[in-house]
Order: C-alpha cells, then structure tokens, then sequence
C-alpha cells in the first residue's frame, strides 16, 4: 500500500477513532452496556497501533520525525495519552476514566489532522539524536503533565459530589479521592522530571547547533516558566504540607498555562523551535 495513502487516511481517521474511543468510554461510564465494556480496551489497543502505523508512516514518507511543527508535536501528544492511559489501564485495572483523558488525546489529535503541514525540506540538525531525546523527553513530560491535570479534574468533581452529598454516577465510577490524588501527584512528578531532562539536554544541544543561539528564546522561557511553576506546585506539596483539593487546583492552573502557551509561542512568536 502507498506510503502516501497510508498517511492521508490515518490522517482524517484518527480523529474519528479517538471521537468513538471517547464515545465508548463515555456509554460504558453513565450507563451499563456489557459489550461495549469488553470491547473498549482491544479498541483502545487498536487505535493507538494505528496511530503508531501513522507516525511510522510520517517519518518514512517525510524522512524526518513529526516534531518540526507545533501540529506535529500535538499528535505526539495525542499518541503519548493514549499509550500513557493504556498503560494506566492494565497497570491499575481502573477502566472507568478514560472517558475523560481520552478526550484530551481526541483534541489534540484533531486540532493536528486540522491543521498539519507537509515539510519537505528541513534543516539537516533536525536528524540529530540528541534533539530526539530532548524531544521525547519533553513529549513524556508534557503528556504526564496533562495526565496529571485530568485526574487533578476527577479529584475536584469528585471532591464537589460528596461535599453536595450527591453520590451519583461519579461517586459511583470514579475511583476514590486518595486514589485520584496518588494518580495525579505521580503523573506530575514523572512529567516535572522529564521536562527537567528536556531543558537540560536543550542547554547542551542549542550551542552545539546554534553558534548565535539568544537564551531569550520565547520558548526556552515558556518552558522555564513552566518549570518553575511546577517545582514551586511540588515544593508546597513537599514542604509546604499542600495535599487535596489546593493541589489539584494547581496542576489544573499549570496545564491551562502549558496549553496556553504551547499555543501562543508556537503560532505567534519567532523561535528557534519553528522550522518553517
């Protein structure tokens, strides 16, 4: 099969799949549906191997990974919480939550077949080991942020029912309050210390390839930025005694401020890290 085809199909149907991944989740959350509940997680496996096929596919007909344009890196996100939650999946034996971080994979993966760009030519740094560790790093470390932040929701809808003494559908689904948290605090951490390794391995690489690199750079700061607001968010945590709902609220502000400014940088702002 053409390699070409394989791209352009996967392309348009990837959001599809995710949209009725999401959709199964979502009957199999707020009602009762025993075939669908067995076969949401081979369909879950199905999807992310073809968003696999998909990448595969990218790199091979464009002769370079899919990370030389924010649209690109978002379907790495959208693979990266699928393969994360899959993982979750068989790790927990928790099924009932992928309603909610399925649907973070489904945006992202039709804001990029949206809006994705063909490259032909880049740059010959491009092909470098070093930048795909630094990417991969930070890929993790985004999508565990993002984990982090949907569980950090879960806590809060959660923590609202019983505080209204309302045990509905989400008392009844969710896991609980203590697992939620756990859930989200170690999501954090994982991607706190990725994002540490990206940034560290960015400082080594830049001046390798950029001789006139500026540490002004809007998306070396961004991230920074991002970086800071975490280890301050892991520092209250630790030192500062913050546990429950406070911190929920805060990996909720730093995953707004994460997406907010992956987008505003990466669109608006000159960088080093756009290669078009």
């Amino acid at each position: 099969m053409d390699v070409r085809l394989i791209v352009v199909t996967l392309q348009t149907l990837l959001p599809v799949l995710y949209a009725a991944l999401v959709a199964v989740y979502g009957i199999t959350f707020f009602g009762s549906a025993p075939v669908l509940e067995k076969l949401k997680h081979p369909a879950l496996i199905v999807v992310i191997v073809l968003h696999l096929v998909f990448l595969v596919a990218r790199t091979v007909l464009f002769d370079h990974p899919p990370i030389t344009s924010l649209f690109e890196i978002m379907t790495l996100l959208a693979a990266s919480i699928g393969g994360a939650y899959l993982y979750l999946e068989l790790r927990t034996r928790v099924h009932n939550t992928g309603l909610f971080v399925l649907s973070l994979a489904f945006v992202f993966q039709t804001i990029s077949s949206l809006f994705i760009r063909d490259l032909l030519v880049i740059p010959d740094y491009l092909h470098s080991r070093l930048l795909g560790f630094h990417v991969s790093a930070a890929i993790l470390g985004y999508t565990a942020l993002s984990i982090s932040a949907v569980y950090g929701l879960l806590y809060l809808m959660l923590y609202h029912e019983i505080k209204s003494s309302r045990f509905g559908i989400i008392y009844s689904r969710l896991p609980n309050l203590e697992t939620l948290e756990t859930m989200s605090h170690r999501s954090e951490a994982f991607g706190f210390v990725m994002l540490t390794i990206a940034i560290l391995v960015g400082v080594v690489w830049l001046p390798i390839v950029f001789k006139d690199i500026s540490y002004l750079d809007p998306k070396l700061i961004g991230t920074i930025a991002i970086w800071c607001l975490y280890a301050l968010a892991l520092a209250a945590k630790r030192r500062g005694g913050w546990q429950g709902r406070k911190t929920m609220i805060v990996s909720l502000v730093g995953f707004v401020f994460v997406f907010i400014s992956m987008m505003v940088i990466n669109l608006y702002l000159s960088s080093f890290h756009t290669f078009h």
